[in-house]
């Protein structure tokens, strides 16, 4: 005979165990749901620093998983943490931060992808005397890395300027970019009264920038030159790049915006940086520009007019209006999904492919939803031949068609830098899973 007292124990006990494993499974089927379909999709190799986890030393409790800023970054299978978004990881070094058993890792690359990363100096010099590299280029994606490496190159850059000998009728360094690290480095050259320019291809904040509206952007304490501590450690996109407009105009910091660095070449005893505007020489340059790169032109007459942008900011603004996206991942989806919510905007997707084989689930699904609801008119296979003023030309089986539009936004990927490093004569390494 069962003692009763027995019962009265193991009954809640079991009701616990079999409750938490339920819950288990559930939490093991999201995470394999989610990680099939990057899978699926082609989306399973991170682009940059990203944690591997040690199964060995992994309990399965989570930490990693709730520290993470991006939320569905880590998941939990089968009682062990596993990375099931892996293209969403930025590295911010979280997760590592939070495993109380040290059973994280960050490392740059795959064994099947390799990442290429610039060979640095302790004083993050580049293989090219004079010129320096701070920020997500040099592999540092987390905001107050890149503030902190930024203010740390021109101190640097600054000994080595005034230990040399003076150059005529040249600045003494050239940042390039205008993210945390060009922006760190911009106070520093003003605090250490260095003769500066600090040019960007784009806007303030850098890939900060290209962030959807309303991101939560992870960034932790820094120490900003002439502006002192930064206390926030979690905050909006919009609230940040509110932030550095600030600071912008507490300091007199002026940036060139909207150009692009065409070359940088030896000059002597400097480099002649050349731009889509001029050419300048200076001593020394900083490269504190991302890894994103140039975005992808189509290379189409009538690109260049103002009407065309490379990445869909506020969706707002184009209600009413006539809109091509152009591009089949997961930036060109979401962008179409989004315009065609805004009362009025008449969408177009044009993709050249036959199917979008690179882009979630979800936002397949969500266009696709859109396009049966008559608000996004979907062109497979086809592609854009001409931008005109108030219309766009599309080829598709060797027919031409021209569509009234108003926008066009292309989101087609981007040009890496590598190319643009190793052109300078900067030694890249490739990392296949190296810390």
């Amino acid at each position: 005979m069962v003692d009763p007292l027995y019962l009265v124990y193991a009954a809640p006990l079991a009701a616990l165990w079999t409750g938490w494993w339920l819950h288990a499974r559930r939490r093991t089927a999201r995470a394999q749901a989610i990680l099939a379909d990057n899978v699926a999709a082609g989306l399973d190799q991170p682009a940059s620093l990203h944690p591997v986890i040690d199964p060995s030393r992994c309990l399965g409790c989570g930490s990693c998983a709730r520290a993470c800023p991006e939320k569905t970054v880590i998941g939990i299978i089968d009682g062990k943490a596993a990375l099931v978004e892996p293209t969403l990881c930025v590295g911010h070094g979280a997760c590592q931060t939070a495993c109380p058993t040290k059973a994280i890792t960050l490392v740059f690359g795959t064994a099947t992808r390799g990442v290429d990363i610039p060979v640095l100096s302790p004083d993050f010099e580049t293989s090219v005397p004079g010129i320096y590299i701070a920020g997500e280029l040099g592999g540092m994606g987390l905001i107050r890395n890149a503030i902190e490496q930024g203010r740390q190159a021109i101190g640097c850059i600054a000994d080595r300027v005034r230990r040399g000998p003076p150059v005529a009728d040249c600045h003494d360094v050239v940042i390039i970019g205008c993210g945390p690290a060009g922006i760190a480095a911009s106070l520093g050259a003003i605090e250490r009264k260095l003769d500066f320019v600090t040019v960007d291809q784009s806007s303030l904040g850098g890939t900060v920038a290209h962030f959807p509206r309303g991101k939560l952007v992870m960034t932790g304490p820094a120490d900003l030159p002439l502006v002192g501590r930064v206390q926030f450690s979690e905050v909006s996109k919009e609230h940040l790049l509110s932030f550095w407009e600030d600071v912008l105009r507490r300091t007199g910091l002026a940036p060139r915006f909207g150009e692009q660095v065409l070359a940088i070449r030896p000059c002597g005893d400097a480099f002649e940086v050349e731009t889509t505007r001029e050419r300048l020489r200076a001593r020394t340059v900083l490269l504190a520009i991302g890894r994103r790169g140039t975005p992808r032109a189509l290379e189409v007459p009538g690109e260049d007019r103002p009407k065309v942008v490379y990445r869909l900011i506020d969706p707002a603004q184009y209600a009413g209006r006539r809109v091509l996206v152009v591009g089949g991942g997961d930036s060109a989806l979401e962008a179409a999904a989004e315009l065609a919510e805004q009362p009025g905007t008449t969408v177009t997707l044009s993709y050249r492919g036959a199917a979008f084989g690179r882009a979630r689930a979800r936002n397949r699904e969500r266009v696709e939803s859109a396009v049966q609801a008559g608000r996004i008119d979907l062109r497979l296979e086809s592609r854009v031949v001409e931008i005109a003023a108030d219309s766009v030309r599309l080829e598709h089986s060797g027919r031409r068609d021209d569509l009234a539009n108003d926008d066009v936004v292309i989101c087609a990927g981007g040009i890496l830098p590598t190319g643009f490093l190793r052109q300078i004569g900067i030694e890249v390494e490739t990392r296949f899973g190296n810390a």
